[in-house]
């Protein structure tokens, strides 16, 4: 161990997060490879070593002959301080090498909150903040993960941007600079070849130019690039790489488990919902395979839990089948399997008499409104009638608790529609009452409310987000209407809520913003005990910029929007058609039962030959 770290260790939280060290981390000789790469995750360990995709590439990287792929995480903010202090540059895991020494610094952005992390990661490790004033010797920094649907906060910063499913474009990615390393090539002429593959964005091939307005009026590329880079899909995902033997984390995680992925995408079309769009088509698993997987998984980690998780795990045709298969072996083990994310429109007897034969696990539904009108504006496709039932199901099953979420602001909400959550949370009390197994025990009916926040590649993404006021009147409000010490309450900060709305949706201009707020001190902002909204807010001032045209503005339909030069597949009508059925209160089927026309499986069978 590196004699400075080892002095340090002792003066900062959870040391774990920072010695490396684990079983089945991947260790390589140095000689032998090509190409190293630094898989940074910009949050902690605990919650990096949570996510399945940096557990999926980290594997799949590493299964080449000669890549090693390292783990770097960002440090919390006392080690942050101590290496400064220390004058230690941040490292990777497996070697304990600075990030200087590596080929490629790849981050996985999964949420715009993190953004100032990367900047801390990168001047931690002495590489220039942004990609115009690197040196030809400085590795290649590229991100990818859901927030390079909108790549322009970061274009600035940013070599390379992968758009979509990883796997095979990361392949790709390193075959590419494999051979421009061997030609010796320069940086900029990998590059120019880089942009050639499917899913590829490089911001400096690609001009910007704004009206008087502060809107963008044009938007062009350039040494052949593609415009818009269409997102890469994994199509075939029974043959889709999976980690079943994966590092055993030296702390505790935010999810220490085994987690199975059953399908990306989403059948339902919520119109708030980026996840679900992005991922579109929905592609499956087969149970069998999962069966396999899920007990080899298990059986080489230790853990007595297996989370099945996708973005509607309940709507996977064989749930049934597949966890009959994993108790088979599951049960005699005492190893319990969870489902995070259900719906409570196909919550059924079946699935709960199978989901709580080791252990119960939490119950939680995301109703999202409280009234059925403002539940078809955002084409959730549930009744209140579902989710009493379900309740009822889980209380005569002996769960005496269950989790609602909900959103405040979404468009066209009212005082009334905020004001039927409460209603609707103190019948679902009334159900336990009348259907509660387990009444001497008690009953926990949790509620929480977060602020709508439009995000691109939606039918909402043209919506303007409430202020941070009329949100906590909307709080104040629900709050003083629920009646029950049974019924819980708590909200998300609606100041984290506008610095997010005005990031998921700003431009190339949003970077001058992020950088000043990381230079005022923003540090971990997903973190409530971390984020300082002053501190933005002065970035905002400093920069010029006004936050609300970002975050609060309506946007119209002809207006070029940042994220237009890349596509998830879906059309531009499509986005608009549904906005507009949200106006009329008019819910669409999802895919299975009517396909609704986005033109996703069009588009993707022509460019999936190209890919």
């Amino acid at each position: 161990m590196d004699i400075k770290l080892e002095r340090i260790l002792s003066q900062v939280q959870k040391p774990g997060r920072y010695t490396g060290g684990e079983y089945r981390q991947i260790i390589k000789d140095k000689s032998k490879v090509a190409i190293r790469i630094a898989f940074c995750f910009p949050d902690t360990y605990e919650i990096g070593m949570s996510n399945l995709g940096l557990r999926i590439l980290y594997g799949l990287l590493n299964e080449i002959e000669d890549v090693w792929c390292e783990r770097v995480f960002a440090p919390w903010v006392d080690m942050e301080n101590q290496m400064r202090e220390a004058e230690m540059s941040l490292y990777g895991l497996e070697s304990g090498d600075p990030l200087k020494m590596f080929d490629i610094v790849a981050f996985s952005l999964g949420y715009e909150l993190s953004f100032t992390n990367v900047f801390t990661m990168l001047d931690l490790s002495g590489i220039s903040l942004r990609a115009d004033e690197r040196k030809e010797e400085d590795p290649l920094i590229i991100a990818g993960g859901m927030c390079c649907f909108n790549p322009e906060p970061l274009s600035e910063f940013m070599d390379l941007m992968v758009i979509g499913d990883g796997e095979d474009m990361m392949v790709d990615v390193i075959n590419q600079y494999r051979q421009s390393k061997n030609e010796g090539q320069t940086k900029n002429e990998f590059l120019k070849s880089a942009c050639t593959i499917g899913g590829v964005y490089v911001p400096s091939f690609y001009d910007v130019s704004y009206k008087s307005d502060g809107k963008i009026e044009g938007i062009s590329s350039n040494m052949g690039a593609m415009l818009p880079v269409m997102k890469r899909n994994v199509d075939d995902m029974d043959n889709a790489y999976f980690p079943v033997e994966s590092i055993m984390p030296s702390i505790e995680l935010v999810h220490d488990r085994v987690v199975l992925e059953l399908f990306r995408g989403c059948i339902r079309g919520c119109r708030f919902c980026q996840a679900g769009y992005i991922g579109r088509p929905h592609r499956s698993r087969s149970s069998d395979i999962l069966i396999k997987q899920g007990i080899e998984a298990v059986s080489l980690s230790g853990y007595d839990e297996l989370a099945l998780l996708s973005l509607s795990t309940s709507d996977y045709e064989e749930l049934l089948e597949l966890c009959d298969g994993l108790l088979n072996w599951c049960e005699p083990r005492s190893t319990s399997i969870s489902l995070p994310s259900l719906r409570a429109d196909n919550f059924s007897i079946e699935l709960m008499e199978r989901i709580q034969k080791v252990r119960k696990s939490g119950l939680t539904f995301a109703p999202e409104a409280g009234t059925q009108r403002l539940r078809d504006v955002i084409n959730k496709n549930l009744t209140e009638e579902d989710l009493f039932e379900s309740c009822k199901i889980a209380f005569q099953g002996g769960w005496n608790g269950v989790k609602l979420y909900f959103m405040l602001g979404l468009p066209t909400e009212t005082d009334e529609d905020v004001l039927a959550i409460a209603a609707l949370a103190q019948k679902v009390y009334e159900i336990w009452k009348e259907h509660g197994k387990n009444k001497n025990r008690g009953v926990r009916i949790s509620i929480s409310t977060s602020c709508f926040i439009p995000k691109p590649h939606t039918p909402f993404q043209w919506e303007e987000q409430i202020s941070n006021e009329e949100y906590l009147r909307r709080v104040y409000l629900l709050r003083d209407s629920l009646k029950t010490k049974a019924i819980s309450y708590s909200w998300h900060s609606p100041q984290q809520g506008r610095v997010e709305a005005a990031l998921a949706r700003g431009d190339r201009r949003m970077g001058d913003v992020l950088e000043t707020a990381w230079q005022l001190g923003a540090r971990m902002d997903s973190w409530s005990e971390c984020f300082d909204y002053d501190i933005w807010i002065e970035a905002f001032n400093r920069c010029g910029i006004d936050i609300d045209f970002y975050a609060a503005r309506e946007r119209e339909y002809d207006e070029i929007l940042p994220w237009s030069l890349v596509s998830a597949g879906v059309s531009q009508e499509h986005f608009w058609r549904e906005r507009e059925l949200s106006r009329l209160g008019t819910a669409s089927p999802n895919c299975k039962e009517k396909c609704a026309n986005c033109g996703v499986c069009s588009v993707y069978k022509k460019t999936k030959s190209n890919s």
